[in-house]
């Protein structure tokens, strides 16, 4: 079985091809870095660590006797995941780009490139994939707090099928001991944080790079009081508190008014009243099939942000009908996946119930923000990633 293995130089993807150097000869296995267009791009922007990640996905996959090689997917990266996010933020929304790089680049673009060649393609993500008789299910990660499953939802049945996780059945503290146990050289580089095609980059200076500034006002939602100005309505998203300026706070962002650029706010006494337990989501995608929606609806949870916390829900059907695109921006990106992703269009998963749901929530949220990503699972252990869906 050939495996291709995706490093990036940090300690999780190391050792996910140590694991597997361990189960297979050398000679089924090839590392690849993949190289994103940021980097030298925009670089001039911030620090761009690319090539000390290089540098220690080389030598850990030197000290395993694996071969490495480097793919330039900067095009990809561009078209797919980086346009549609600006596009999403000039609109108001607040995207999540790291669904789109695994969908899109890491188990798209890169399984189109690799094409037949490999049987399997291999990360360092905090995930399970079971392959059953009806085709393969996703599942949370032994650890809760370190688990991916989120960033994995938008993913196919076939590019499931295909996956490989070595150390979803780890807990974070056990892949540092076996890293050092092993003495690869990552076993004490931190964990990156922030979007995947960023590296160092400061998100504010990416965002003002592409879309520049576009000023207006804070107002108080209580009393309508201008409370300040803020550079741009993409730079601030639903529930955030640090960044505005505002005195007499704290102060937390409730609302975007696009068309007359203004940022409502709401005071830290008031603001319980602004969480939400409903909203609506679109552009569903389901691994298998979708949740009952029937007049006893299936209790599921829902994620509506990488992390630990599940929320209980339930789903209700607001419209059946042929499926719609759910913004000009989410039409563009599923036309640019067309071509590349034709080798997988068998492989959709069963057209939902009903193209647009209502989620109804046992508990209110501060953050519920218009085009994020919203990920269902059935309770268990583990629970069972079902799919997901973008807030309206």
């Amino acid at each position: 079985m050939k495996i291709a293995v995706l490093v990036s130089g940090g300690v999780d993807s190391s050792v996910a091809l140590a694991l597997l150097a361990k189960e297979h000869p050398a000679a089924d296995l090839t590392a690849f870095y993949l190289k994103i267009w940021l980097e030298d791009e925009l670089a001039f922007l911030g620090e761009c660590p690319w090539e000390e990640d290089l540098w220690h996905a080389r030598a850990v996959a030197e000290r395993l006797s694996i071969p490495l090689e480097v793919l330039s997917l900067q095009t990809a990266y561009h078209e797919r995941v980086v346009a549609h996010a600006l596009s999403e933020l000039a609109a108001g929304r607040t995207p999540s780009p790291d669904l789109h790089c695994n969908e899109l680049v890491k188990f798209g673009a890169f399984m189109d490139l690799i094409g037949s060649g490999f049987d399997r393609v291999a990360t360092g993500h905090y995930a399970t994939v079971r392959q059953l008789a009806n085709g393969p299910r996703l599942f949370a990660a032994t650890d809760p707090v370190k688990d991916q499953t989120y960033f994995l939802a938008r993913l196919s049945r076939d590019q499931l099928a295909r996956a490989e996780f070595p150390v979803g059945h780890l807990h974070k503290h056990e892949v540092r001991a076996l890293a050092q146990e092993l003495g690869l050289e990552t076993q004490s580089r931190k964990d990156s944080q922030g979007i995947c095609f960023l590296g160092k980059i400061p998100y504010p200076e990416f965002v003002r790079h592409h879309l520049g500034d576009a000023p207006g006002d804070i107002v108080d939602i209580a009393s309508g009081r201008v409370l300040g100005r803020h550079n741009g309505l993409w730079f601030h998203t639903i529930g955030q508190r640090r960044g505005l300026g505002l005195a007499g706070g704290p102060w937390f962002v409730v609302a975007k008014r696009i068309p007359q650029r203004m940022l409502v706010v709401a005071h830290a006494d008031h603001f319980a009243e602004h969480h939400r337990a409903d909203f609506e989501v679109e552009a569903l995608h389901w691994i298998g099939l979708p949740p009952a929606l029937d007049r006893t609806p299936e209790a599921l949870e829902v994620k509506l942000r990488h992390g630990p916390h599940r929320i209980r829900c339930v789903l209700e059907a607001v419209r059946e009908s042929p499926p719609v695109e759910a913004s000009p921006s989410w039409r563009g990106l599923h036309k640019q996946g067309e071509a590349s992703s034709e080798a997988h269009a068998t492989d959709a998963a069963p057209t939902a119930p009903a193209d647009i749901l209502r989620v109804r929530l046992e508990s209110p949220d501060p953050g519920i923000a218009a085009g994020q990503f919203a990920v269902f699972y059935r309770p268990g252990h583990p629970a069972e990633c079902l799919g997901s869906g973008v807030i309206r």
